[in-house]
């Protein structure tokens, strides 16, 4: 039975990630879900869960040693899948600082205390024995190899190239992991993903804000052009992914996690507002942000010949999907828009 540690797991990615193991694994004894419930965490996401006795949720920072070391000695973790990170690259060009202590530091604290709870023999430093079964699995994203021109696509032997400091951090926090497993031994996957979307994705992204505002008949912001060139994978996809890589991936190995997707933002765009029956004049150009990347293209040959993953989603059946649970979750969304979301911990848990 595992006992799995879930950071950020009431983000967009991490709250359907626990909503997945919890309802397709039966080996599940414990999964705790450490977030700091920053802007983008909500517990609203995980209100369907909050009954299940496997499941317990703990508000807190990755960078906390003292919270970490505790959280580790009370449940004997033997996974950790670490998704709490500042991810928005607008926020990260406003606050840089807050992006590289939380996504560089948090991350070094987690591994050095799954490596002195793991070790056999944590006094010595020389030591690369660990308990069986456990692991610590890094979720990544493709940003961190930069852009790439209009052919090619990124492979996991790809150099690092980030060009944001969202990018940055967390190519930098891959760069720990591997550290951790290079020098210590330590058993660690990093996986990292192109484009997500579905359910329960913070409004300030692409697909969920066009549906929003679509919605709601105000305009579409679009960055230049609109020929910024995305691989889309839909969250159900990646928690699959995810799961099959903690359970098959070799060690040390990374794993780029692909939908076979290509789409321009300004194509996303129009199929909206067509899905949606509303006119392209909502569409507004805005000045492009700096930095900004003009293409990604992940090649997932590597799980899918090695460990037997594929994405079941095609990016016109997901987003179909997507833009009716938008639709089926209007309170959801007007909640998050409005802020009120922030409420909903000290209703459940106080102020503390």
């Amino acid at each position: 039975m595992k006992r799995v540690l879930v950071t950020g797991g009431a983000g967009f990615i991490g709250s359907n990630f626990v909503h997945y193991l919890l309802r397709e694994k039966n080996d599940i004894e414990i999964l705790v879900n450490l977030d700091a419930l920053t802007y983008a965490g909500n517990l609203e996401n995980l209100t369907a869960i909050e009954a299940d006795e496997r499941y317990c949720f703990v508000k807190g920072d990755i960078r906390d040693k003292e919270l970490v070391e505790n959280l580790f000695s009370e449940y004997c973790f033997d996974t950790v899948v670490h998704f709490a990170a500042e991810s928005h690259v607008d926020r990260s060009i406003e606050e840089p600082e807050l992006f590289l202590t939380t996504n560089i530091v948090g991350t070094q604290t987690l591994l050095e205390t799954a490596k002195r709870h793991w070790k056999i023999r944590p006094e010595d430093k020389y030591s690369r024995e660990y308990r069986g079964g456990v692991k610590y699995l890094q979720v990544s994203t493709d940003e961190v190899y930069g852009a790439l021109g209009a052919t090619g696509m990124f492979t996991e032997t790809t150099p690092l190239s980030p060009n944001s400091p969202y990018s940055a951090s967390k190519a930098s926090a891959d760069l720990v992991v591997r550290a951790y497993h290079e020098t210590y031994g330590m058993p660690v996957n990093i996986t990292r993903c192109s484009n997500n979307y579905g359910p329960y994705q913070f409004p300030e992204k692409l697909i969920p804000l066009m549906i929003h505002n679509a919605s709601n008949d105000k305009a579409l912001p679009v960055y230049g052009d609109g020929m910024q060139i995305r691989d889309w994978l839909h969250v159900s996809d990646h928690c699959a992914a995810i799961a099959t890589v903690i359970e098959k991936g070799k060690v040390g190995e990374v794993y780029n996690i692909g939908g076979n997707n290509e789409k321009a933002n300004i194509d996303i765009v129009r199929l909206i507002l067509s899905e949606l029956g509303k006119p392209e004049s909502l569409i507004t150009y805005v000045k492009d942000r700096p930095g900004h990347d003009r293409r990604y293209a992940i090649d997932n040959t590597k799980i899918t010949t090695e460990l037997g993953w594929k994405p079941q989603y095609t990016f016109e059946q997901g987003i179909a999907e997507t833009i009716v649970w938008y639709q089926e979750h209007q309170d959801w969304l007007e909640r998050i828009t409005s802020g009120a979301y922030v409420n909903y911990y000290k209703k459940m848990y106080g102020d503390g």
